[in-house]
């Protein structure tokens, strides 16, 4: 039996745009004689298509793109994600053949951690059924399913299936291909099956899908794999593992099923040619982890910026690293002709910022226009001496620069309709050393979720991907400082970041007390000033643009605090 892998990159809504790419692919699927072909999970509407599940007009969209579908479904059987209806909505598979829906299966495990919440829409399934695809049993299950230890996939073994094919849109985080590949393998060894699991691609808001689609033997060995981050057909010839020996008895089922839970076998006969084309065979290499974080980036950032329909960004360059590493990504993922950068000096900036901002445009190739901001910041405090005639000048004066670099960018946005990129990392959204209306204002995040230290070696490894400075060297080894004031520097308010960023893994990321915090050996001082920046800062981060999602819990969907809390962790 020939199986076709559809590694797709759906947009959430765009179904007409959607069904045919879907057609498309069914299509090629046929032309190289697959018997089956499967699609991601919600293929169909995108993932996740979030409150537009709460718009009758949009399901019924949905259901009118699948039947448009169907009828291009002809000498072949597609899997397809789609949005199910009855007395509830279900995240569905529907199993399509010579034009008719023969079956949907509705997944079973809705997850509701992190970023999902699936529970808020759907109701799960409670039939686990079992197609005989020529002869060869096939189980069908969504996402979710295979992550569960006593999911569809037991019973589906139990039953007889072969193969569990597994439509996904399993969003990227660094290590999660290889925790991934780790619930798959076990699975398959467990039920001893071998699973064809199709992921999503593209990105979404926050999140981007890595794809890394792949077959699985059930020794737990992978056979073949997709690519990440690109679109893929993944075409194979699947034959029954000789050496399954699972338990078929009835009785093997106790405690597999819950109360209103069966099992439904269905037969289907599928044209198949016996004459096939022979198969290209081959296994994508792993990507290693730091051009992993960096192609993640990149996807993110151009489908959030081609999506929505922008041609172009902008970005406010400072001749830091921050700035230096989202030009970068930008030039890479769009091209250096949409890209734009300000340079925007005020009378603190250094001469080595300007010439590190001008040699990295260069090196880019990117536009990059000079807009000197000390005389708006002069009228400004001109503008405010009455008010501020008593006070000390500190950072209400620094932040007045920011929001006049933020005003500008917004300026080229509007006349141009270039999208902002803002600059900050995570590290500093963390603890709030940025300045709402400022470096703050935007349309897109690109590193919101990159720690400090990360962002140094994201662009070592583009230096040596380049195989010369890209990023200029002197970026890279100086001194972080916002210069907003004479000799500023980063650490005069916060820890070196090699200090700063562990423990706010530990704070953010991994939800440690104050005192577990302490007992990775940093100081109570320490401690106590980080945890407070960090839950003070809340109402800043929920007024930043979105950002691409890299880490297991990132700010927004991932980790959802109170603004207004009098709970202290110190």
């Amino acid at each position: 039996m020939r199986i076709s892998l559809a590694q797709i990159n759906p947009i959430v809504g765009d179904l007409e745009g959607n069904s045919r790419k879907i057609i498309a692919c069914i299509k090629k699927a046929r032309s190289l004689k697959a018997d089956i072909i499967a699609f991601p999970e919600l293929s169909v509407t995108g993932y996740p298509p979030e409150d537009l599940l709460l718009k009758p007009h949009f399901i019924d969209g949905n259901i009118d793109v699948l039947n448009t579908i169907r009828k291009e479904v002809l000498g072949i059987a597609a899997i397809v994600g789609f949005v199910d209806r009855s007395e509830w909505l279900y995240n569905a598979a529907a199993v399509i053949s010579e034009k008719k829906i023969i079956d949907i299966y509705h997944k079973k495990h809705l997850p509701n951690y992190g970023v999902f919440d699936e529970h808020r829409y759907f109701k799960g399934g409670t039939v686990y059924p079992v197609y005989s695809f020529n002869g060869i049993k096939v189980g069908i299950n969504i996402c979710e399913d295979i992550w569960s230890d006593n999911g569809p996939s037991k019973v589906q073994a139990h039953s007889g299936a072969e193969l569990i094919i597994n439509i996904n849109a399993s969003p990227y985080s660094i290590g999660k291909r290889d925790f991934r590949e780790e619930i798959v393998r076990k699975r398959a060894r467990e039920c001893a099956v071998s699973v064809a699991y199709v992921n999503m691609v593209g990105g979404q808001d926050e999140l981007v899908f890595d794809g890394g689609s792949f077959l699985m033997d059930p020794d737990g060995k992978v056979l073949l794999r997709c690519g990440q981050f690109i679109e893929d057909l993944l075409t194979f010839d699947f034959e029954p593992w000789a050496g399954r020996s699972m338990p078929r008895r009835v009785k093997s089922f106790r405690g597999l099923l819950s109360a209103g839970e069966k099992i439904k076998m269905v037969d289907m006969t599928c044209p198949s040619s016996k004459k096939k084309p022979a198969l290209k065979k081959s296994i994508v290499k792993e990507m290693p982890g730091t051009e992993e974080i960096y192609n993640a980036l990149m996807l993110g950032t151009r489908d959030y910026v081609r999506k929505n329909g922008f041609k172009g960004v902008v970005i406010g360059t400072s001749g830091g690293v921050d700035s230096a590493l989202v030009a970068t990504i930008a030039a890479d993922s769009l091209g250096a002709e949409n890209v734009h950068a300000l340079f925007m000096p005020s009378m603190y900036s250094s001469r080595e910022s300007r010439e590190d901002a001008y040699l990295h445009a260069d090196n880019l190739g990117i536009k990059l226009f000079t807009i000197p901001v000390s005389g708006i910041y002069r009228q400004y405090l001109k503008t405010l001496a009455n008010q501020f005639k008593e006070t000390s000048s500190g950072t209400a004066e620094e932040n007045l620069q920011a929001r006049i670099r933020g005003n500008i960018l917004m300026a080229f946005s509007n006349k141009f309709g270039w999208m902002v990129l803002t600059t900050g990392n995570k590290s500093e959204m963390s603890v709030g050393y940025a300045t709402l209306y400022g470096d703050m204002a935007g349309g897109f995040a690109v590193i919101k979720d990159v720690p400090k230290t990360l962002v140094y070696r994201l662009c070592r490894w583009r230096n040596e991907k380049e195989g010369r400075p890209l990023i200029p060297e002197r970026i890279l080894v100086k001194e972080p400082s916002a210069e907003l004031k004479p000799r500023q520097r980063d650490t005069d308010t916060l820890p070196p970041y090699e200090v700063l960023d562990p423990l706010l893994k530990a704070y953010v990321e991994d939800d440690r007390s104050f005192d577990e915090v302490m007992g990775l050996g940093y100081d109570a001082d320490t401690v106590r000033d980080v945890i407070r920046m960090v839950d003070f800062s809340e109402y800043k981060r929920r007024q930043a643009p979105p950002g691409i999602k890299i880490t297991q819990r990132a700010f927004g969907k991932d980790r959802r605090f109170p603004i207004t809390n009098r709970f202290r962790s110190y």
